[in-house]
Order: structure tokens, then C-alpha cells, then sequence
């Protein structure tokens, strides 16, 4: 089999290609039609699997699981698949393939030669340091030793941005110089972020493809001396979004959804919750205890709402499941879920105004962003970090609840294709569900 390097580009799509002139150069751009929900782990597993969510059983970001009662957001394990990966189809196949995967989703223990992700320590204290996970584990210390060490907080949070897409592209390289994968998975992510921010109509769109574009050509260059064949896909595209839907307020003001109040502030009671939504960009799941026919049509006459699927609607769409909600919601194109479940500000719990992508119930693109309202935030934060070095308890407080200063989200698949999913490369498919037997049948 001929060396395979697929870099997946997040955010880029056929329209925003045109100012990536190293990424088209690898051949027709098109765009890739893809499943619903347009999110970063259902649209990696099926690209990896060949399947839609209901059938590989990745049905969002988020979802509760309902034996232990928990919302459980981005997990890493590769066991979550339900169908398997194409990687290990590979590897079963022929022994002599080998696989790195740097930065793709499902990365512990995905049985590759060579992986990396983002993973922190946590100390017994609550302390936590922040670093990477690697397989073999030396290989995180002969990335640090040419690359630095890994740009965490350029990965994700308010300073979320180009270092990380490049960090991730030198060790990529780095990887594919001196391992020779026969598959090499890619991922460069910081495109995602402003436009996450500001709306795909922002006025520097062009500029951050150009950076990402700019990152690609050190993985092409890396990929093209081993003589590997490369392409480039993308998960899904931006949309512009003016307001966000409190999809669990309008269930908790109805009494359906249920607080423990305590110290840290109120926490969700998924128990004694009768309903509450996992709020994943344009998408929302919704758990319902009894009849669910109530409560759809409670949440139909929400503000930004676009449909409610019950469980047989849901099949239609590829995301009939058991981790998927008794109901699932999507938003109108200018709308998204928003998370919070508390009615005043003050109740919110402790987590809300951090960088917390596991407590909270669903997405929270606000961790984009340092809340404008906070004065002076560069000293507010530096007075934080230096508490943590004196060993202090602090609380890395800055982030918004006012989810209105979110522009662009995803999840609904594009109504013009030219500004969804793309895939860029030779001979491509023009279906996700179809890369899986692409990359097999190479």
C-alpha cells in the first residue's frame, strides 16, 4: 500500500478553499456530504467507520450515559466506536501497515504505532498540568525536543489559535520523516476557532486559511519525501449565528428539570430530572423520564427551534441510537443550544466561568472567549496564575455566561454545499460514509 496522509483541515470548506493554494494543489476540491450531526466526534467516526452515528454510536460531542446518570463530554476512548476503524481493518489486512494518528479523535487506545493528543495530569490536590499523551510514550519527549512543548492553551480557550495548528504540523512532519507511517492521520484545528468566534463572514477568514494552508504545506512537504499520496478533508463548515436557544431553562421553568443547590452553585439532578437537554452546537439531546410526547411539544414553540425528532424520526436522519435523546433537537441556521440550566447568574455553578470541556452539560463555545466584561483581564488572569504557582487555591474565573457573544456554530448539514464539509485529493468519494472503503480499497 502506498503511503496515506489524510490532514483533516476543521472548518475549511469548498468556498474558503480558494485561499488555501497548497491544499488545492493536491487535487479537485469538492464538497463532501456529510452526516448529521455535523460535529467533530460523529463526523470522525464516520469518516473512520464508513457509518452513520446511529449505527457507530457516536451521536454527538456529548451525550448521558444513562447507566450512570452522567453527561459524558469528548471522550478519547477508541472502544466508544461501535464499528471498526479503518486503521485497524488495515492493520488486519496486511501487518506490515502502520498507523500515526496525531491529533484525530478516539486516540486512546486506537492500537497505533505511533499517536498523540492532548491529555492533562491531575494531581490529588485538584492541581493539574497540562501536557500531551503519546504512544510509545517516548514519544512525547523526542516531539518536545525538536517542537517545544505542546501550545495547550493555543489548543483550546480564549487564546485558542494558529500555534497549535502549527505545533501540530511540525510534529506531524517530524512523525512522518522519521516513522514512515503507511496511514498518517492529521488533524490541524485552529481554523475552527475565530470563525467559531466572529461568524464565517468574518472579516479575516481568508487570512486564518491562509495560516492553516501554511501549516498543511509542512505536512504535504513531509508526506511528498516519503512518497505518500495526501488529502485533505474537512468535517463541516461554519455557519453565522445571531442568538442561542436556553434550551434548558424553558425545561426547568416548566418544572421538568431538576437542580441540587450546594456550595459551588447549582448542579444538574439528572435524576430527578423529568427532562434536560446535552446541548451540542445546532444540536441538542434531550433525556426525558416518562412520556416524551409532552415535552416535544413543550420545546416546539421555542425561539430558533427547527424540529423536534422522536425516536422514529431520528432513523431518518442516522441517529437512531441508545446514547442518542428520547428527542433530538435542531436549531434554524442562525440559532444555537446553549447549556446553562440556571435562571439567575448567581446560582450558576463554579465550573460555568471556567475552561471546563467535562462538567459542563454540552458544548460551551463561550470558552472562546474572555468575558468582556471583566476589566483589566490580562492582570485579573496573571494574578490567578501566580496564586497557583505560590500553591494557592484559585479559580480561573473569565470566561462569559452571556452566550450571546458566540457568532458562527455547526451541527446542521449545509443547505449550500459549497459551505459545508469538503474533501480535497485525486479520484476522492464525495460521501463520508464512503472514505472508510476509499482508504481500504487504496
Amino acid at each position: 500500500m502506498q503511503p496515506l496522509v489524510i490532514i483533516n483541515v476543521v472548518g475549511l470548506t469548498p468556498a474558503l478553499a480558494q485561499h488555501a493554494p497548497n491544499l488545492r494543489a493536491l487535487g479537485a476540491v469538492k464538497p463532501l456530504t456529510g452526516v448529521f450531526p455535523a460535529v467533530t466526534m460523529s463526523v470522525q467516526a464516520t469518516l473512520l467507520t464508513g457509518a452513520h452515528p446511529g449505527e457507530h454510536g457516536i451521536v454527538g460531542n456529548a451525550w448521558c450515559e444513562r447507566g450512570f446518570g452522567e453527561v459524558r463530554c469528548w471522550p478519547q476512548s477508541n472502544a466508544l466506536l461501535q464499528r471498526p476503524p479503518f486503521y485497524r481493518l488495515a492493520k488486519e489486512r496486511d501487518k506490515n501497515v502502520t498507523v500515526a494518528k496525531m491529533f484525530w479523535w478516539f486516540n486512546q487506545g486506537s492500537g497505533a504505532d505511533w499517536s498523540v493528543t492532548p491529555k492533562p495530569h491531575y494531581g490529588a490536590d485538584g492541581s493539574k498540568e497540562f501536557d500531551i499523551q503519546t504512544n510509545p510514550p517516548e514519544l512525547a519527549a523526542e516531539l518536545k525536543r525538536e517542537c517545544g512543548e505542546f501550545p495547550f492553551f493555543s489548543f483550546w480557550g480564549p487564546r485558542a489559535g494558529f500555534p497549535s495548528s502549527d505545533w501540530i504540523a511540525r510534529a506531524s512532519a517530524k512523525v512522518i520523516r522519521e516513522k514512515q507511517p503507511t496511514i498518517t492521520l492529521v488533524y490541524l484545528p485552529h481554523l475552527d476557532y475565530d470563525l467559531q468566534r466572529y461568524g464565517a463572514s468574518c472579516a479575516h477568514a481568508a487570512k486564518l486559511v491562509g495560516e492553516v494552508d501554511t501549516c498543511a504545506r509542512l505536512v504535504i512537504d513531509a508526506s511528498r519525501g516519503i512518497g505518500a499520496r495526501v488529502v485533505a478533508l474537512s468535517e463541516y463548515g461554519i455557519s453565522d449565528v445571531s442568538y442561542p436557544i436556553y434550551v434548558n431553562t424553558v425545561l426547568r421553568r416548566a418544572g421538568l428539570l431538576k437542580v441540587r443547590p450546594g456550595p459551588f452553585g447549582e448542579m444538574l439532578d439528572t435524576f430527578e430530572s423529568q427532562a434536560f437537554a446535552v446541548c451540542d452546537h445546532q444540536c441538542a439531546h434531550v433525556y426525558v423520564r416518562g412520556d416524551s410526547e409532552p415535552v416535544a411539544g413543550l420545546l416546539r414553540g421555542a425561539q430558533g427551534l427547527a424540529s423536534v425528532l422522536d425516536r422514529k424520526a431520528q432513523a431518518a436522519f442516522g441517529i437512531a441510537h441508545e446514547r442518542a435523546g428520547d428527542l433530538v433537537l435542531l436549531s434554524k441556521p442562525e440559532a444555537w443550544f446553549a447549556y446553562p440550566y440556571w435562571l439567575e447568574d448567581k446560582n450558576a455553578p463554579d465550573f460555568a466561568r471556567t475552561v471546563d470541556i467535562h462538567r459542563k452539560c454540552g458544548y460551551d463555545p463561550c470558552e472562546l472567549f474572555v468575558d468582556p466584561k471583566i476589566g483589566a483581564p490580562g492582570l485579573r488572569a496573571a494574578t490567578k496564575i501566580l496564586k497557583k504557582k505560590l500553591g494557592m487555591r484559585y479559580l480561573m474565573d473569565l470566561i462569559s455566561l452571556d452566550a450571546s457573544i458566540v457568532k458562527g456554530s455547526h451541527g446542521l448539514l449545509p443547505s449550500d454545499p459549497q459551505h459545508g464539509a469538503c474533501i480535497i485529493g485525486e479520484n476522492t468519494p464525495e460521501r463520508m460514509v464512503d472514505f472508510k472503503d476509499w482508504v481500504l480499497g487504496l
